[in-house]
């Protein structure tokens, strides 16, 4: 016999209960430290968003980065992974980038009054 399978049979060496193979066993990792690891990516994805939003002149493009900022602000403002000060920070963030946001947002087009407006200004 070669010295593991002595091993296993031996009764003071090995454990009779124990499988002789035992699998892998995977230790996931806790969703805190996943989730803070996600977190500050977000946050850094948000600081190259306000880049992006200071070099972009488009209104529309402006618009629609102000939007996702403002979303993420309020993404990062509800996570516990960071310091209950700097999650007020973020929402306040959040609030300020969703007024730029309504600020950018067009305005409707005019009312259309008809043709009857169109032949009579002056009364319209």
């Amino acid at each position: 016999m070669s010295s593991l399978q002595d091993a296993r049979s031996s009764p003071s060496s090995f454990p009779a209960d124990l499988p002789a193979d035992p699998a892998p066993v995977e230790s996931p990792l806790s969703p805190a430290p996943q989730l803070a690891q996600a977190s500050r990516a977000l946050w850094v994805a948000t600081l190259s968003l306000m880049a992006a939003y200071m070099q972009n002149p488009a209104p529309a493009h402006r618009l629609l980065l102000a939007r996702r900022i403002a979303r993420n602000f309020d993404t990062l403002g509800r996570q516990e992974c960071f310091a209950p000060g700097c999650r007020a920070t973020f929402a306040r963030l959040a609030r300020r980038w969703q007024a730029r946001a309504e600020q950018l947002t067009p305005e409707g087009p005019a009312p259309r009054r008809g043709w009857f407006a169109r032949l009579f200004p002056a009364r319209y």
